[in-house]
């Protein structure tokens, strides 16, 4: 069997290589015909929207299996909600009806573990105001899933539906805080390094922060994402791949960390490839660009947000950056250099 008939890694985390799988062997197979206007699997963003009456029915479904499963900052349940409700929130939906939970648990998994994982899911629906409506358990035997998986599913309704793929020439970038948190802090605890500080993941519910700028830029927003696998790097580009244009990005604005930055450059990873599970990426038209950047920054989730870069035509599909002393192309992941982040 060739090395292309087999899947690896890299094909779950993001980049090229995620987003060519899923076309190669979902899209074409599964993607259904949408009415106009409506988002479907063909879409590739981060759920499905379908029009009802005056309003948007939206859905998002998401399976996690990060390693370890508890991490600075956060865990596996945490990160299962938060999640689910960031993806619906990446599409305009702050309020979501419900979440499902379907939970696959190993034979010999630790009951204690199982029962923080339950109360973390239960604080982070507190935290984001939603409710697990209903959901599904199996067990597996010993060796034939890592512990515990668990799949989550929301959906909620929208006067609006924004996608991923809408920026337009002369729009503002804004990030909404710093770039790589969580995934150096998983590799951090993964591999028990001896560092001099304590890298936390910055995983979160977004919805009330993106309420915060919907309701300050409205129909001036013109896309959103979360930087989760690929980072910041992977997002811009599929925005600028999908809208056919280009992102001049000023590399001096961009939030990171000093001390995500400097593990970062001991390990050789670029902070703008690792993923952040707390933070949105937003295409903002340039007369609210400022107005919107204040409300994010007044509420706790984005006191560290900024205005980043700039839409431009040319050329297409391809994310600039300017160093301060010259330009280079920033280069899309192939892959998550950080596996099972998520």
């Amino acid at each position: 069997m060739s090395v292309r008939e087999r899947i690896t890694l890299k094909q779950g985390a993001g980049g090229r290589a995620m987003r060519a799988l899923i076309g190669e062997v979902f899209v074409e197979g599964l993607a259904a015909p949408v009415a106009p206007g409506d988002v479907g699997l063909a879409d590739l963003d981060d759920g499905a929207a379908v029009r009802i009456g005056d309003r948007w029915l939206v859905a998002t479904t998401d399976a996690h299996v990060v390693h370890p499963r508890f991490f600075p900052g956060g865990d596996i349940g945490r990160l299962a909600v938060a999640g689910t409700v960031n993806d619906l929130a990446m599409m305009g939906v702050t309020d979501a009806v419900m979440l499902t939970l379907a939970v696959v648990i190993e034979e010999g998994f630790p009951r204690a573990d199982l029962e923080r994982v339950a109360a973390s899911i239960r604080a982070t629906c507190a935290e984001a105001g939603v409710r697990i409506m209903t959901g599904d358990t199996k067990v597996m035997g010993k060796g034939e899933v890592d512990g515990l998986v668990l799949t989550t599913t929301g959906v909620g309704l929208t006067d609006r539906v924004v996608t991923d793929r809408g920026l337009v020439a002369g729009d503002r970038i804004l990030v909404t805080g710093t770039m790589g948190d969580h995934g150096l802090a998983v590799l951090a605890a993964r591999g028990n390094l001896a560092l001099d500080v304590e890298l936390v993941s910055d995983v979160a519910p977004l919805n009330g922060l993106v309420r915060v700028a919907l309701d300050a830029g409205g129909d001036a927003i013109t896309a959103m994402k979360d930087p989760t696998r690929g980072g910041l790097a992977s997002a811009l580009h599929e925005m600028a791949d999908k809208a056919g244009v280009a992102v001049m990005l000023d590399e001096a604005a961009v939030p990171i960390r000093p001390d995500v930055r400097a593990v970062g450059e001991l390990l050789g990873i670029d902070p703008l490839h690792v993923a952040n599970e707390g933070k949105v990426v937003m295409g903002v038209r340039a007369d609210r660009a400022e107005a919107v950047l204040a409300a994010v920054r007044a509420h706790p989730l984005g006191r560290d947000a900024a205005l980043i870069g700039t839409v431009v035509a040319e050329p297409p599909g391809r994310v600039v950056v300017d160093t301060g002393f010259g330009r280079r192309l920033l280069v899309e992941p192939e892959g998550e250099p950080l596996p099972r982040i998520c």
